[in-house]
């Protein structure tokens, strides 16, 4: 029986930001971790900006208990706007009223913290039958081509399931999900695309298969989640998880990964936030020449 083709055109994006952001408390016990700032937008702000400008319509975000600024976040607001109106400040009222037309927002909730693969089947009715991106809230990348394009490039040439992959330090493999890699045809037409053989979540150095990490950013195809549906929860934390229904899917089709181009940024991080905020703010008109003389007083007083 021959394989179902499914789309190549990319359009729906699946945000899970239903998680507690418990590595930065106390402030995410009323501010949702997607809704922390980098220089003045949100990190999910520029997660969105990425699919929108990867060729992405639909926004399906995820979200649970106590993520209400994130749809205010993305909604119209009249006493702002008119209040900006009435100071003349256009400019701002200009971005402020973009924001809501970035792209069509859909919200689903997420009842119980039953892992990022319930959360993902969380969405599933808006979802039909055609491939779609994946975006988690932890990583940001800098790059001249938005990172998820690249994975919708690479969806087009090897018309499978693409991971977001990025090299790390051998010490630490055991932090993410790590993939093991074999050969393919795709081998020396471009050394970033790899043929997965398994995955493997948070190794020990000495057990890893490689040092490709996964990071949030996937193309998957829609059979993906009737492996979700058909899922058990794992047996010590009841969890759905996406790297298990990844494990499931590659028994009977081939999944690839692709080395993104670019400088990623793990925003879920106290550090990978502030680095991220550091070099945003060096590259504006408005912040970088201030932050710049602060670094280099910084620097002169410590040696």
């Amino acid at each position: 029986m021959a394989k179902k083709q499914f789309k190549s055109v990319i359009k729906k994006a699946i945000f899970p930001a239903a998680g507690f952001g418990t590595r930065f408390l106390p402030i995410t016990k009323s501010q949702p971790k997607e809704m922390l700032p980098i220089v003045d937008k949100p990190v999910i702000q520029y997660l969105v900006e990425e699919a929108v400008a990867s060729g992405i319509e639909d926004i399906i975000i995820v979200t649970g208990r106590g993520k209400r600024s994130i749809e205010d976040h993305f909604d119209y607001s009249p006493e702002l706007e008119l209040n900006l109106v009435e100071k003349g400040k256009r400019s701002l009222l200009k971005e402020v009223q973009s924001i809501p037309n970035l792209a069509n927002f859909v919200y689903v909730r997420q009842p119980h913290p039953l892992g990022d693969g319930h959360a993902i089947l969380c969405a599933a009715a808006a979802i039909d039958d055609e491939p779609f991106a994946i975006m988690f809230g932890d990583d940001i990348v800098d790059s001249k081509i938005p990172a998820l394009k690249q994975l919708i490039e690479v969806y087009k040439k090897v018309k499978a399931p693409v991971i977001g992959l990025e090299r790390v330090d051998k010490s630490l493999v055991s932090s993410y999900g790590i993939v093991e890699v074999e050969k393919s045809k795709f081998d020396k037409s471009n050394s970033r695309i790899h043929k997965i053989k398994s995955l493997v979540e948070k190794p020990s150095p000495e057990k890893a298969p490689s040092n490709l990490a996964i990071i949030g950013k996937y193309i998957v195809t829609p059979n993906i989640m009737e492996i979700l549906k058909r899922a058990k929860s794992g047996t010590k934390d009841k969890e759905i998880r996406l790297i298990d229904a990844f494990r499931e899917l590659i028994k009977t089709h081939p999944i690839y990964g692709y080395e993104i181009e670019g400088t990623r940024y793990d925003t879920g991080d106290k550090i990978g936030l502030l680095k991220a905020t550091i070099d945003f703010a060096l590259k504006r008109d408005d912040t970088g020449p201030e932050i710049r003389k602060h670094l280099e007083k910084i620097c002169k007083v410590k040696n």
